[in-house]
């Protein structure tokens, strides 16, 4: 079966489900916890895929991988997934839970990377810019990367600025490039 649609409705009805308790957010939160924890321990998503852990075993690795107040609700879910023997989707489904909720509540992803670290006024100041041009709820992550050499680049959701001198420089390339070839 398709792992986009299976996430897909697991996603959803959870979605549904934790709408119907009101604890949506709180879903959306753990989450992200467990994405969190499925990027900074890769052998965690290898642990799901193993046929020799037990139920029990995968549930408490589900668990643990959420933090110590995962509540009822995420319980019951991670249970009925496990019970389903699809637990290996449990990353996939966790995404699509977060991009559902993002959705419904009208929240973009903006993501900020520059080559050096950036003092917090100048990040206060993007993201107020940001945040008035959005319209909308705005989430924020920021990273440093030093490949692309001096300036910013801004994404979000699907759009990208990229105001980087690694960028600038590719372009004078193709520039020079380009007019070589016409001589």
């Amino acid at each position: 079966m398709n792992e986009g649609l299976v996430s897909r409705r697991y996603a959803k009805s959870l979605l549904k489900y934790a709408q119907d308790r009101r604890t949506a957010e709180q879903m959306y939160k753990k989450m992200k916890v467990l994405e969190e924890s499925f990027v900074t321990h890769p052998d965690l998503e290898k642990s799901l895929h193993n046929p020799v852990l037990s139920v029990q075993d995968k549930e408490n690795l589900l668990l643990a991988a959420v933090g110590t107040a995962a509540g009822e609700d995420f319980l019951r879910f991670i249970r009925l997934v496990i019970k389903n023997r699809r637990e290996s989707f449990m990353r996939s489904i966790g995404l699509m839970y977060q991009k559902l909720y993002r959705e419904l509540n009208h929240i973009s992803l903006a993501q900020i990377t520059t080559a050096v670290p950036v003092g917090g006024e100048i990040l206060d100041k993007i993201k107020q810019l940001i945040s008035r041009q959005a319209g909308q709820t705005v989430e924020y992550t920021y990273r440093i990367d030093p490949s692309i050499i001096g300036g910013f680049v801004l994404k979000i959701d699907s759009m990208q600025l990229d105001a980087s001198v690694d960028k600038e420089l590719k372009l004078l390339r193709l520039k020079l490039l380009n007019s070589k070839q016409r001589l």
